[in-house]
């Protein structure tokens, strides 16, 4: 029972807010000296402890040096980069102006606007945190100003700004892909379907919510003036992101480029846009460069830290514990697939995506592949459930982003209360996935 002690205990750390990287490292550390004084019970001696701790990690300078010449973990630190150069360029701002003025006149227009904008966002950007902050900064004082209601308009921008984790290109789906050595360019083909499908149940959602009750998003009436030349203005916002989506995606769908090569290029295409829009500088090259080594290393020290853990947790057993318990579920796969779907949705509330990826989908995939589960469905159902996290409250990380920038009368429990009609389309959208795998390609 060593390691699944040893897992709660790097739960409860992470709870309680220690950085992910030293906590799995420490833990794994500390268990590690604790499991060889165990094997070597009744009669363990300083000298044999330390040689059989120093053989439980023989192999970490070798995983090391996988990770670092790994291809496919390649393309996180290139399209990262690509997503930071195009919110310093301000393209949320561009897109979210022009999509103002040619949907505000319709019921829910501006709400359906933003999860438009937030779809172009995750295909072109994919952060986050850039994508929320970007919207509640500029639609969410417009929406409310013309009389939207809170929980509508909170929820809208939390669930549009969350739609990076399973549109192609996904840090995500990357992860996953390494995770569960499988083609990128494969994942990102097999997201699409589910993305799309979630996006339209997001403008479906707003659509009969405004048409039900008009004070809820009413249209706004937009002077000639100022829609005179909105379309000359948006087709200029908005062809040149889509180019760069088309050039990155459809190179990787057409078999022309490897996920890693067009993400290159689509780094090299943000900087063109950038400069398009005249954003581009020396020193915006030098503060996207800082924060993609930033981000960079904090991913590829999880990834090291999640090693060690995860050498520790096979070396006592744990995974066996684990593998007997999720096999003799009843229903088999459909018990396994409720309950390991379950439990990264509750760990989703506490930890990042990158942690369960590394973690937590290691100990389930040998599982899923002793009872026959489809690797590539299971990776696209484990990527929507990330996704579900990043909303739910209490420690949804998309609720904090936009509640840091939000006016003063937004209070949390709106931002809590608007969110949850998308979860629920969420969670539908996910059970689709499972129940009918046929209608979105997975046999």
């Amino acid at each position: 029972m060593t390691g699944i002690i040893m897992f709660i205990a790097a739960l409860l750390l992470l709870s309680v807010g220690y950085p992910v990287a030293f906590t799995f490292g420490a833990v794994a550390l500390f268990f590690g000296l604790i499991a060889a004084f165990v094997e070597l019970l009744p009669d363990p001696s300083v000298a044999m402890v330390a040689d059989e701790f120093f053989s439980m990690f023989s192999m970490m300078p070798f995983r090391i040096y996988s990770i670092m010449t790994n291809t496919i973990l390649m393309a996180v630190p290139l399209f990262i980069m690509m997503g930071i150069v195009l919110q310093k360029s301000e393209l949320a701002e561009r897109l979210l102006e022009s999509m103002g003025v040619l949907f505000g006149s319709l019921r829910g227009g501006l709400a359906i606007s933003t999860v438009l904008v937030g779809t172009l966002l995750a295909a072109s950007t994919g952060v986050v945190g850039a994508s929320v902050v970007a919207m509640g900064v500029i639609a969410l004082p417009v929406m409310l100003k013309y009389g939207y209601s809170k929980k509508l308009a909170t929820g809208t921008i939390c669930a549009a700004g969350t739609l990076g984790q399973i549109i192609p290109p996904s840090i995500v789906l990357i992860i996953l892909g390494d995770v569960f050595q499988l083609p990128v360019g494969d994942l990102f083909k097999a997201a699409l379907a589910p993305g799309l499908v979630l996006v339209g149940c997001y403008i479906l959602y707003i659509a009969v919510v405004a048409l039900i009750n008009t004070k809820v998003a009413p249209a706004i009436v937009i002077d000639s003036a100022h829609k005179k030349g909105a379309v000359r203005r948006a087709l200029f916002s908005i062809i040149p992101p889509l180019a760069l989506i088309t050039m990155v995606l459809g190179s990787i769908f057409m078999g022309v480029a490897t996920p890693t090569e067009s993400a290159a290029v689509g780094a090299l295409g943000a900087m063109v846009l950038a400069a398009m829009y005249r954003k581009l500088s020396w020193q915006v090259v030098m503060d996207a460069s800082l924060d993609t080594v930033k981000i960079t290393a904090m991913v590829f020290a999880i990834l090291i830290g999640a090693t060690a853990f995860s050498m520790v947790f096979v070396y006592t057993g744990a995974d066996y514990i684990v593998e007997d318990f999720m096999t003799s579920l009843p229903g088999e796969k459909w018990g396994f697939l409720i309950l390991s779907m379950a439990a990264i949705l509750l760990l989703g509330f506490f930890i990042d995506f990158i942690e369960i990826s590394y973690i937590v989908v290691p100990i389930l995939l040998p599982i899923s592949e002793i009872i026959g589960i489809n690797p590539m469905w299971f990776a696209i159902l484990i990527a929507m459930n990330l996704q579900t996290s990043f909303l739910s409250p209490p420690f949804g990380f998309s609720l904090f982003y936009l509640k840091g920038v939000s006016p003063p009368e937004i209070r949390t429990v709106d931002i809590y209360k608007g969110v949850v009609p998308f979860i629920m389309i969420q969670m539908l959208v996910l059970a689709s996935i499972v129940i009918f795998p046929h209608l979105y390609g997975f046999s």
